[in-house]
């Protein structure tokens, strides 16, 4: 670490991420102390993308979501940990106000940021928040669940919490194709989730599920701000967690 950078470790999880993982560390690599990149065997060249922008990568086989964030948790030799994924960056806005917060003492223990969405095939950012998870954070204080699905820290009895102004931005489609492939995955690990959990699928659920969680997205959570991109990614959200629930159908028919 030098003078002018912050004793702030960098975790990004990551696999086939060469198109998007330069953009996120580009967005940090000079006010942090390290980058962190934990690969689950890329193919495409993404360890030497990250290796050549000053990040230290590390192999780990994927065991689920939270346990790959949890071990990139691990390899930070700071206390202080700004978990980011491949597909996402710091705005300026943001850095600013951490730098601030840094050159005095953070007087919380996590802090909440929002991501929002960069729209496919545009450069605007949507004007909905789609989540604000704590993603700065002491590890001393927080750690990433154990769960192979829910990739959220846990903050322990007592720990200071605060949110932040700036935000981050967030190349969630890469392409329709990569869209459809990742929801498969997503929805599956999802299901077998619910079905340990003890869940059972629901008949009303499955009737109900697609047009709800639509009018959620497109109403409520203000992707019709979007114009027809807005529209699809209702759709988009819609249809996963549709998926979702006869995947849970069907793993208890078949059990």
């Amino acid at each position: 670490m030098t003078d002018t950078t912050l004793p702030i470790s960098v975790t990004i999880i990551a696999q086939d991420e060469a198109d998007r993982i330069g953009m996120a560390i580009e967005s940090v690599r000079n006010w942090v102390d390290e980058v962190v990149v934990v690969d689950s065997g890329s193919t495409d060249g993404t360890q030497e993308i990250a290796a050549s922008l000053g990040a230290r990568v590390v192999h780990h086989d994927w065991p689920g979501y939270g346990l790959q964030k949890r071990f990139a948790e691990d390899q930070a030799r700071n206390d202080w940990i700004f978990n980011i994924d491949a597909d996402e960056r710091i705005l300026p806005e943001l850095q600013a106000e951490i730098v601030a917060m840094f050159t005095q003492a953070p007087d919380a223990d996590g802090y909440f940021i929002a991501i929002h969405d960069r729209l496919y095939c545009t450069d605007r950012l949507s004007a909905y928040t789609p989540y604000k998870p704590v993603r700065l954070y002491r590890k001393s204080k927080g750690r990433y669940s154990t769960s192979p699905v829910h990739d959220r820290v846990q903050m322990e009895a007592g720990a200071k919490t605060a949110t932040l102004k700036g935000r981050m931005a967030h190349d969630s489609l890469k392409s329709f194709h990569h869209r459809i492939e990742k929801m498969n995955e997503y929805t599956e690990a999802q299901a077998k989730d619910l079905l340990a959990r003890g869940r059972k699928p629901s008949t009303f659920r499955i009737l109900t599920e697609f047009w709800t969680a639509f009018i959620v997205g497109y109403c409520f959570r203000g992707y019709w701000r979007g114009g027809l991109m807005g529209y699809i990614y209702a759709v988009n959200f819609a249809y996963s967690r549709f998926l979702r629930q006869i995947k849970l159908y069907e793993s208890e028919r078949k059990k």
